[in-house]
């Protein structure tokens, strides 16, 4: 398959993309920054913290390939994606999170994006992923395939939970303690932190936000 060429306008040297950085941690962004640059076949054209500076860098610049976090201070980067999608039709994404959850991992997969992969994945597998994505290819990580591979064989969601446990959920998600919800269901709050541990491992979901949105998604609450 034949690969665009793109001329950096400095040195005139011919870039297999160019690349839009979104992250709203400024070290993040200068450390992956340099990672790309140093490949020699990547250009890094444009750096932003926020939703909003992203879209004030594609007035000024065309990428062919955004790379952002899942989580963002004014948004997140499933909003910035079909937004910048609205300008640039043909323009590439790879996110690039802490979130490892099946469901939203899933959910972002869903929209389209041409890669997914973990902050703590390996540095030098960002440039495997950029090499593949340029050839047109969708790439996910290592563990993302692991995570994905093993989600299969999980049962409907909505059958994860006993209805006690949903019951639990239903009271975590109204921000509720775990002595209000004890007080509720006239249980103890060890019963209540063991519900809470299960809930998070049947879901397979590591935070609140994540627990949330997983409980929305599959009309658990």
């Amino acid at each position: 398959m034949e690969i665009p060429a793109y001329i950096g306008k400095e040195n005139q040297k011919v870039y297999r993309m160019n690349i839009l950085l979104v992250d709203d941690h400024a070290i993040l962004l200068d450390g992956l920054e340099t990672l790309v640059q140093s490949s020699g076949d990547y250009s890094v054209i444009g750096k932003a913290t926020s939703m909003a500076g992203a879209m004030k860098e594609l007035e000024n610049c065309e990428p062919d390939l955004l790379i952002t976090d899942y989580n963002l201070p004014d948004g997140d980067g499933l909003t910035l994606f079909r937004k910048a999608k609205r300008i640039y039709p043909h323009l590439k994404v790879l996110v690039l999170s802490m979130h490892d959850e099946a469901h939203l991992v899933k959910e972002i997969l869903k929209e389209g994006v041409n890669g997914y992969m973990l902050k703590r994945d390996p540095h030098k597998e960002l440039i495997t992923a950029l090499d593949a994505i340029a050839e047109g290819k969708v790439y996910l990580s290592n563990e993302i395939n692991s995570m994905l591979i093993r989600s299969i064989d999980r049962k409907d969601e909505r059958s994860l939970l006993t209805e006690r446990e949903r019951e639990v959920l239903n009271l975590i998600a109204q921000e509720n303690t775990n002595k209000q919800i004890a007080e509720t269901l006239f249980i103890s709050e060890r019963t209540v932190e063991t519900h809470r541990k299960n809930i998070f491992r049947k879901t397979q979901t590591s935070s609140l936000v994540g627990l949330i949105k997983f409980a929305y998604a599959n009309n658990l609450i």
